[in-house]
């Protein structure tokens, strides 16, 4: 069974996504007179310019292919070719291939796209039409490059991977000429400055300077590091030079001038350079890589080489933990898999932070470069943070895979920390298999709580590095460590260890306070400080709530059908959140103990966390770059929080793309369900509880002093009259004035005085008179309740026999009041009005004996009634003075 409407967490956009394998495309735009740089990112196209960055639209796939003129840019996926208009609009789609597009090249009012079958096809922008299709034999020619020369009208140029090359003509689909080449694949092409000469990069590494009208090699380079993966010229300053891109990251810039190598440039990247372009006219280079970075260099010093002048990089191999860092939800810590810890901001990406690689020796690391370090330390796979004096010393402690010594770091220096964590025991030798496996700080940030594989616990102080002691005797657990949580007073540390123990510690003299044993061995814990609430993940793929004040476990969930791999509080502790190996995330209500919410991934998530703030819950997957931020659709929509049923069945939901993404409100199409209509309180839960109304205490606790307020309120001199009143609306005479309408004249008016007119009865009066006979008081009661305070004391005055009224329609009015008390409704309003009624009316109701037989009910009933109030007041107030003063 699947829930109507939709769940509580919603995509919102993707954090610490910036390049991908497919190379950048610089263009120019004419009115604004700025170089934009498109990139492809997963499914959605960035476009740059010197500041800012403009995601664009969305395609259902990721982007294989990238090219651009000056009006569109053209990605494809697949078969499927699409031009975006202003950076995020599709205003064209092309459809014919029948395979995987990999080369574009846009042509004048044409476009020219190549897919893997050696298909080649020119398409009219405009009306998305097939100009031309082309077939090469992939025996013979297989087309791997594609370039339009310049000042070459109507002819492009052809690298195949047997070596050849080829110039067409497109207008009229001729081959004009065949390069022999040079033996050996062509993996790009690319425009030089000079007219007819192009460079041609090779398999081998090899670089060709080539003149294509005499057909004429000029030049011959040679790179060591595997094919030539970009190629791109600089044009500022008068110098000639040629910058090459390799698989390994290493960019070469050679001289053209004199012909030889100029500078290298090592580790620009650390996968392969898959896009370099030179700005025309500055001393600039903009690189991609597969790492997800982009980076531009800049050409200012001695010697040639360049330095980055500005970046935007993410983790180049999937995270393996975040956690939000502070509590203004502002930024998350993530921990990756390429031994990174970064710092993304949820605000602005100009905000983000690289805290840079663990090494064991920083100093030996730099001289060694990235490629040969042999000092770096293993990917982090847990770490905690506290922002308490992060500005006096390191506030984040972190432990690697494998690694036995915990590292240190400094949020505020954005680098390593000072110290390294390791038992004194091992201070001089490395241990085999014994491993730091968990870590946790004090809330002040004095103390790093660490846990190893052989069960032992030590604590640390942050600020010295001084070991501080351990837990236990030798150790604390016979287990390895599968997590640890110290509360937020620093009184308790608790532990969990894998032979299924948990032990509650105190935390300044090290004494075993309590042990208990689990029903399975424990895979993690996480502890909510603020509410002292401990969640419990089980091999088992169960879930278990205990308080760490009773020290029981309170709520127990089974659900998941994989390993559990994190888990994450509310801010408030409401609710918990877990995922799982079978790629669900799941929301589970503590106060009620139930499942309200699951949904569906793609891909597991390997990691959690909740914002402070609780506007987002960020995620992080297997085999992903990026952290994924879902926005709590309950702080800005009606979500329905009802436990889900038994046979509910989760729905897949797409992951967040790189813009955010706008929460469809789907209620005007569909009409909503059964739990997500608002409750309405009945006007009375129970017949025997005594219920007061919802009307203000200004429309009845003054009526017994509205004389006294009358005079006060008495204006000191008499309102003068008009001069002269322009005109005079006839009105109807009584209570409440009323326009009379108008009527047509008649020219025979009858001479007789009605007068009936002159003693008209109010409408009160007209339902008590109805109310005698149907005994439905509800229509009365209504109207008495939408008047004010002078408007009831005229009403209940004009029901004496000198005012207008009856003996009846008084007698009607005080079984309004007993029926009141009866069903214990509008308990203080029947007070009110009765109390006016008896100040009003003492004289005529002591000489009727209708009114004082039905007044010596009401009594009975009134004296009844706060018998039984009385006694439950004094019973809470004596609960309420035992619950002070007595010693529990």
């Amino acid at each position: 069974m699947a829930r109507e409407g939709a769940g509580l967490f919603a995509a919102f956009r993707v954090l610490g996504r910036f390049s991908g394998h497919v190379p950048h495309v610089l263009r120019y735009h004419g009115r604004h007179r700025e170089f934009y740089l498109a990139l492809a990112v997963g499914r959605s196209v960035h476009t740059y310019n010197v500041s800012t960055r403009r995601p664009g639209n969305t395609l259902p796939q990721d982007i294989t292919c990238l090219a651009a003129d000056r009006m569109l840019i053209f990605a494809s996926y697949d078969n499927i070719l699409h031009a975006f208009a202003r950076n995020k609009e599709v205003v064209h789609t092309y459809e014919g291939h029948k395979a995987r597009i990999h080369l574009l090249q846009p042509f004048g009012d044409h476009v020219i796209s190549v897919d893997v079958d050696n298909v080649l096809i020119v398409w009219n922008i405009q009306s998305e039409e097939e100009y031309l299709q082309i077939d090469f034999d992939k025996a013979t020619f297989a087309v791997s490059a594609l370039l339009h020369p310049s000042t070459y009208l109507n002819k492009i140029l052809l690298g195949s991977e047997q070596g050849t090359l080829q110039l067409w003509n497109i207008r009229s689909n001729k081959l004009l000429y065949s390069f022999p080449g040079w033996g050996l694949a062509v993996t790009t092409l690319e425009q030089a400055p000079a007219v007819d000469v192009v460079a041609v990069g090779l398999v081998s590494g090899h670089i060709i300077v080539h003149n294509i009208k005499f057909d004429e090699t000029l030049m011959k380079f040679q790179q060591d590091w595997g094919p030539i993966t970009a190629i791109s010229f600089r044009t500022a300053d008068g110098h000639p030079v040629m910058a090459a891109g390799s698989p390994v990251g290493h960019i070469a810039l050679w001289d053209l001038e004199e012909k030889k190598l100029m500078c290298q440039m090592q580790d620009a990247h650390s996968t392969a350079i898959a896009g370099m372009s030179f700005v025309p006219g500055e001393p600039l280079l903009i690189t991609n890589g597969a790492d997800n970075a982009l980076r531009v260099w800049i050409f200012d010093g001695p010697g040639g080489t360049g330095r980055v002048l500005r970046s935007r990089m993410g983790h180049s191999a999937p995270p393996t933990k975040i956690r939000y860092h502070g509590l203004n939800g502002e930024q998350i810590l993530s921990a990756g898999q390429d031994g990174t810890l970064q710092s993304f901001s949820t605000v602005h990406e100009k905000f983000n932070k690289s805290l840079g690689r663990g090494s064991i020796n920083k100093k030996k690391s730099k001289k060694k470069g990235l490629k040969l370090d042999t000092m770096a330390l293993p990917p982090i796979t847990a770490f905690a943070s506290e922002v308490a004096h992060q500005s006096d010393w390191d506030g984040i402690i972190a432990c690697h895979q494998g690694y036995i010594t915990c590292t240190t770091w400094n949020y505020q220096k954005t680098s390593m920390g000072a110290h390294k964590l390791r038992p004194e025991e091992f201070s001089k030798h490395k241990p085999i298999d014994i491993y730091a496996t968990a870590v946790d700080i004090t809330s002040c940030g004095n103390f790093a709580v660490i846990g190893m594989s052989t069960g032992q616990v030590d604590v640390y102080n942050m600020q010295s590095g001084i070991h501080r002691g351990h837990y236990g005797k030798e150790k604390a657990h016979e287990g390895a460590i599968r997590g640890l949580a110290v509360d937020g007073l620093n009184q308790l540390v608790i532990t969990a260890g894998s032979e299924g123990l948990i032990k509650f510690w105190k935390f300044k003299t090290k004494d075993l306070v309590y042990s208990t044993e689990l029903s399975s061995s424990p895979s993690g814990i996480l502890l909510h400080r603020d509410s002292g609430i401990l969640g419990i993940a089980f091999d088992d793929f169960t879930i278990s709530v205990l308080d760490i004040e009773t020290r029981k476990i309170v709520r127990t969930f089974s659900g998941h059908h994989g390993r559990i791999n994190d888990m994450t509080f509310s801010p408030d502790g409401r609710w918990l959140i877990t995922s799982s190996m079978d790629c669900s995330i799941k929301t589970w209500d503590l106060p009620s103990g139930c499942l309200i919410d699951c949904f569906l991934v793609d891909s597991a998530a390997v990691s959690l966390t909740m914002s402070p703030t609780g506007d987002f819950l960020a995620s992080a997957h297997v085999d992903d770059l990026g952290i994924y931020l879902w926005s709590n659709r309950s702080l800005y929509s009606l979500v329905s929080l009802r436990p889900l049923p038994a046979d509910y069945e989760p729905s897949l939901v797409t992951l967040p793309s790189t813009c955010p993404m706008q929460d469809v409100d789907v209620s005007g199409d569909e009409e909503p369900c059964d739990e997500m209509i608002e409750y309405v309180s009945p006007e009375q839960l129970g017949e025997q509880l005594v219920t007061l109304s919802l009307l203000p205490e200004s429309r009845w606790k003054n009526l017994l002093n509205l004389d006294i307020i009358k005079k006060k309120n008495k204006p000191r001199e008499p309102p003068k009259v008009p001069k002269s009143a322009p005109f005079f609306i006839p009105t109807v005479p009584g209570l409440i004035p009323r326009y009379i309408p108008p009527e047509e004249e008649n020219d025979t008016q009858s001479k007789v005085v009605n007068l009936g007119v002159l003693a008209q009865k109010s409408d009160f009066c007209i339902h008590l008179e109805e109310a005698l006979s149907t005994n439905e008081y509800k229509a009365p009661l209504d109207l008495l309740k939408s008047l004010g305070p002078s408007n009831i004391e005229i009403e209940l005055r004009g029901l004496a026999p000198e005012g207008g009224g009856s003996m009846e329609v008084m007698l009607s009015f005080l079984r309004m009041v007993g029926m009141m008390l009866n069903k214990k409704y509008n308990f203080e309003l029947a007070q009110a009005y009765l109390a006016l009624f008896l100040k009003l009316h003492l004289k005529i109701l002591s000489s009727e004996p209708n009114l004082l037989e039905e007044l010596s009910k009401l009594s009975k009933q009134l004296e009844d009634t706060w018998i039984h109030l009385q006694g439950l007041f004094n019973q809470s107030l004596c609960v309420l003075t035992y619950m002070k003063s007595a010693l529990l």
